[in-house]
């Protein structure tokens, strides 16, 4: 194992040190432009498709693909590539298919959430404070960002897993706290571009073999040397891409991830008039480009062998490990704090959009027009203002303490724990609800209902086999057993049931009204969907 040296952590505190400066300074910029609760909400209508571009495919990106993804490389090799490379091609269809609608009903409603515009979408209160609540769990999905921060720090700063987990957190707080989205934004934006150029370095390295005798033929050797399986299409004795139907899991079940909540009220950020075409291209090349740092892990193993499967020491390191071996100290402290970045660029957006669910979901949206109906809106507004940066830090605190409890585990499975359910849940309401007008208020919530039970069902094996002994649901019984360890495969099934159970209710319940469908859609001449 390849620790830090006093040279090492010099130059990673320097660098750390600029760092911070440079977000605490977008978060002043990112201040100076918050003039509302709106603004610090969603940063409406301010940014091109290529800036925002970065910023989307940055928090898209965060410390799973960085960390968490070069860990599975690192154990499962060349088949994690169908997960390096199938999750861009499922997100940014997802944006493409959904972009132009949420995008467009979100402004015409004044949307600051996506929980809002399901909301309003259906004309549902439940909908919209069921789907706020639930969004908690991305609580998960932040505790793995921070804990891919500690990596970083703990590996580089020879700081204790305490101190690395305190000093992530707050330098989050600060710069979010003071600009909102437009930090997340400012901040994200950077972050990406500085992601794509360490992405297109572990490329460049992997393909040159790098520090491994004979280059790329012999890292494909190396890792076929210590695990046979590592150089085999599928990984048969791993769970997460052991069959074909795994890798169209891979796919299918990050449809809905780019319009998670802290990623859709980012569609609502793109400057008016802007090629949506033109921002969902970028996204797309930049998506792939940052799949590559799977490829990382995968040089990591041949370079450092099984030195990272050993008690106390977690995958995750995969990436920090190899560049400690490879480069000189100022080098590795510098590519350290570009993967920093990736994990901040989703941290900050997850922030914003959960401090919402307090201040707009909540209470804008639901206690105010009860317990302060009378006062003007520029007192409701300072005080959605004031809850939102109270409830940052309350939030933070949180998925914290969440981290602490949870750091053995891959970031890449912790993020998924949060999102998995998230994104079964809104398969049906969002993503049909997009693409069909027939979907009504009734079938909604089922969708959402069915599609979040349906990935717990699956992933806890709440199941037995036993109890369906003799029926014909045995066989299919047997096998979702076999899929609880794989969160990708049990969203893909929430998914698929969310949206059958979406489409079967709407069928025989009362259709949305041609007016409030033309809001939505902008399409005047199409009449009423049934």
């Amino acid at each position: 194992m390849v620790e830090a040296t006093p040279e090492l952590q010099l130059w990673s505190w320097i660098f750390l040190v600029g760092y911070v400066g440079a977000m605490l300074a977008f978060g002043a910029v990112g201040m100076r432009r918050v003039r509302g609760a709106d603004d610090f909400a969603t940063a409406r209508g301010a940014y091109g498709p290529l800036f925002l571009a970065f910023a989307f495919t940055a928090t898209t990106a965060s410390g799973a693909t960085f960390l968490g993804l070069p860990g599975l490389a690192y154990e499962m090799g060349l088949s994690s590539l169908w997960y390096a490379f199938g999750y861009p091609i499922g997100v940014y269809a997802g944006v493409l298919i959904c972009l132009r609608v949420v995008s467009r009903a979100g402004q015409t409603f004044g949307n600051r959430s996506i929980p809002e515009y399901l909301g309003d979408r259906y004309r549902s209160d439940f909908l919209r404070v069921g789907v706020a609540v639930f969004s908690l769990t991305l609580l998960f999905y932040l505790a793995g960002q921070l804990v891919a921060g500690l990596v970083i720090f703990e590996r580089l700063l020879g700081l204790s897993p305490a101190w690395a987990l305190g000093i992530t957190s707050g330098v989050l707080l600060l710069y979010v706290v003071l600009g909102g989205a437009h930090a997340d934004i400012l901040t994200d934006g950077v972050q990406g571009a500085l992601m794509l150029v360490i992405a297109l370095a572990i490329v460049g390295l992997f393909v040159t073999g790098f520090g491994v005798a004979g280059g790329l033929g012999g890292v494909v050797a190396r890792i076929g040397e210590l695990d046979p399986g590592t150089v085999e299409v599928l990984h048969r004795s791993n769970s997460l891409v052991d069959s074909w139907w795994d890798v169209f899991a891979i796919v299918v079940s990050h449809l809905p991830l780019g319009l998670l909540p802290h990623l859709g009220n980012k569609l609502w950020a793109l400057r008016p008039g802007a090629d949506r075409k033109v921002f969902i291209a970028f996204c797309f090349a930049f998506g792939l480009v940052l799949g590559g740092m799977g490829l990382g892990g995968i040089l990591s193993r041949a370079l450092l062998g099984d030195a990272l499967l050993v008690e106390g020491v977690t995958p995750n390191e995969a990436i920090p490990a190899m560049f400690i071996h490879l480069f000189p100290a100022w080098l590795a402290a510098l590519l350290g704090v570009g993967i920093l970045a990736a994990i901040m660029s989703t941290a900050d957006g997850l922030l914003v959009s959960s401090s919402q669910i307090f201040a707009n979901d909540l209470y804008r949206r639901t206690l105010a027009p009860r317990w302060h109906a009378d006062d003007p809106p520029e007192r409701v507004d300072a005080r959605v203002l004031r809850i939102s940066r109270w409830s940052t830090l309350v939030v933070l605190v949180g998925a914290a303490m969440l981290g602490w409890l949870l750091l053995d585990m891959n970031v890449a499975l912790l993020v998924w724990i949060g999102i998995g359910g998230m994104m079964a849940a809104l398969a049906g309401p969002l993503v049909l609800g997009v693409l069909w007008r027939g979907v009504t208020r009734a079938g909604a919530i089922t969708g959402f209902v069915t599609g979040a039970a349906a990935f717990v069902l699956a992933k806890a094996g709440l199941l037995p086999p036993a109890w369906f002994d003799g029926t014909p649901l045995h066989g299919a019984v047997l096998w979702l057993e076999t899929q609880a360890p794989n969160p990708y495969s049990c969203a893909a099934l929430g998914e698929l049931v969310s949206v059958a159970s979406t489409a079967l209710v709407s069928v025989f319940t009362t259709p949305v009204s041609a007016e409030h469908l033309r809001r939505i859609f902008g399409d005047e001449t199409e009449k009423e969907s049934s």
